[in-house]
């Protein structure tokens, strides 16, 4: 009966583990529809996507703050900001200011680079 109990209790967690994953990368689809609106020169569908977007980056972002993965989310809200602001300045007709996205873009970089160039956790304060 114990052998029974911990099997079902590895497999509980490998079901929290693969739903945890699978909400992980639900900003991949937003990302990906707000992208197509952008190509499809959707604006209101395309603005729209904008906030879930980089709500859903911002949540992965919190919920990782003390771990070392914290950098790359931070990371990736920093690029779909910067993707963002570019779509925005398409749409809108501001195409001379989009090279302001770059500033996000090396913010993620930055971010990124941290993530490789110094391993380790956060020490929660």
């Amino acid at each position: 009966m114990a052998e029974l109990r911990t099997e079902l209790d590895a497999f509980a967690g490998n079901v929290e583990q693969t739903f945890a994953s699978k909400f992980d990368n639900m900003h991949v689809l937003l990302w990906l529809i707000k992208d197509t609106c952008w190509m499809l020169e959707w604006r209101v569908l395309g603005t729209a996507m904008i906030a879930p977007t980089i709500a859903g980056g911002v949540f992965l972002a919190v919920r990782a703050r003390f771990e070392r993965l914290f950098w790359i989310n931070l990371a990736i809200c920093f690029w779909i900001s910067a993707n963002s602001y570019w779509m925005l300045c398409e749409f809108f007709g501001h195409e001379d200011i989009k090279n302001w996205a770059g500033m996000p873009f090396a913010f993620g970089f930055a971010a990124v680079a941290r993530y490789y160039l110094k391993p380790g956790t956060i020490r929660r304060e």
